[in-house]
């Protein structure tokens, strides 16, 4: 006789009754196919049952002192770990309705005391079978799941990396440091979430899109990598012909994620922030801004949070050509820009985070190291000797 199930390991089995002789009998007949444990109530039931060595199946009788079987059964189906063990009632009660109550417990099957042996192991055989094929498919989902989330998470590092080598490109060229990059994510990213239940931003800002926004933010000054040298780390004030050039990054930048989508035939429904936040983050509240003179909630909401981020860094920020301005004062220009350089209430929930602004700029600041390097990168970019703003107060 064969005493395995196709062949794998032989299935345990759990009978539960607290006649003795039931117990026996049970055994006797199980036991050339199936590895049996016994329990003699409901209590010791449950306990084999939520061991780290739970049975495949059980054989449980409903008429015992204490716990009966509906309630064992009941409790199984109640907990994950023992929720998908088959249970088959074995018991005198004949009843329909005590039958049906049973089934609707979640047993998947009923057999009627005295029992047929030929009828209880082609029951237990057969349940066994299905039980196999469920844990197999259940299984295999798993794995796929665990798969999928394996693949999104490559992807999402891909998508990762590939925003910050774009933004670390671009921070090559022009005189802010790569921290800058850091700061401007995290403060949008605080704005965002500071916002989050304003009745105004509520619909936009769910955790998907701020998680996106933060991603993106980087992505802000991409087009400067269009710009000439020769008006790109000029420390002075651009000349009017200068300055158009130097406007021209927004759409630089927007055009170079489109033409991208186009290389590969599709939107990419993760750099739509960052199209939106590069072509825009130069607009202003008032209409004044660029480079369309878009006004009020027509500029994307996206582009008006990067747009108090970056003003507010460039003001705290050291520059090989400036000294840092004192956090206080940046925070009183910004304040003055209310209603015409920005959103009013984004300006509101900028005020109310401001430490938590300070705590960025701390986090992140630019050291002299920095400093050093960004220089001797300009200065090998203009050929010729930059010399840097010493710090006249620090960013936080």
């Amino acid at each position: 006789m064969d005493n395995t199930l196709d062949g794998a390991k032989r299935p345990t089995l759990l009978v539960v009754d607290d006649t003795p002789d039931n117990l026996s009998l049970m055994s006797e007949l199980l036991k050339d196919r199936y590895k049996v444990k016994i329990a003699n109530n409901g209590e010791k039931a449950l306990k084999i049952a939520e061991s780290t060595s739970p049975p495949d199946l059980i054989l449980l009788d409903i008429m015992m002192p204490g716990m009966d079987g509906y309630e064992v059964c009941q409790r199984l189906k109640e907990q994950p770990a023992t929720r998908d063990i088959p249970v088959i009632f074995l018991t005198a009660k004949t009843d329909p309705e005590d039958e049906k109550k049973g089934l609707d417990l979640g047993a998947v099957d009923y057999i009627t005391k005295p029992i047929s042996p030929p009828i209880v192991l082609a029951r237990v055989h057969t349940h066994l079978v299905v039980k196999a094929s469920a844990d197999f498919l259940r299984d295999k989902n798993a794995f796929l799941e665990a798969e999928v989330q394996r693949r999104t998470r490559e992807v999402q590092a891909i998508q990762d990396v590939t925003i910050l080598a774009m933004a670390s490109l671009a921070e090559t060229r022009d005189n802010e440091t790569g921290n800058h990059i850091r700061r401007t994510q995290f403060y949008v990213d605080a704005l965002a979430r500071e916002l989050q239940c304003h009745p105004r931003f509520a619909a936009e800002l769910d955790d998907r899109t701020i998680d996106a926004l933060f991603k993106s933010a980087p992505l802000h000054d991409i087009g400067k990598v269009g710009i000439p040298d020769r008006i790109l780390l000029k420390p002075g004030r651009f000349e009017p012909d200068e300055f158009e050039i130097m406007k021209t990054h927004t759409t630089l930048g927007r055009d170079a994620i489109l033409h991208a989508e186009r290389q590969l035939g599709m939107e990419v429904p993760f750099l739509k922030h960052a199209k939106d936040i590069a072509y825009s983050h130069q607009e202003k509240w008032d209409g004044s801004g660029y480079p369309e003179g878009l006004s009020g909630d027509a500029i994307p909401l996206s582009a008006r949070l990067m747009a108090v981020a970056d003003v507010y860094d460039a003001l705290i920020s050291r520059r090989v050509y400036k000294a840092a301005m004192p956090h206080e004062k940046a925070v009183a220009i910004i304040q003055d820009g209310r209603g015409s350089h920005f959103d009013p209430d984004i300006v509101d929930a900028f005020l109310a985070i401001q430490d938590r602004f300070r705590e960025i700029a701390a986090r992140f600041v630019d050291t002299d190291h920095d400093m050093a390097q960004k220089t001797e990168q300009l200065a090998r970019a203009v050929g010729t000797i930059i010399e840097v703003a010493p710090p006249s107060a620090p960013p936080a």
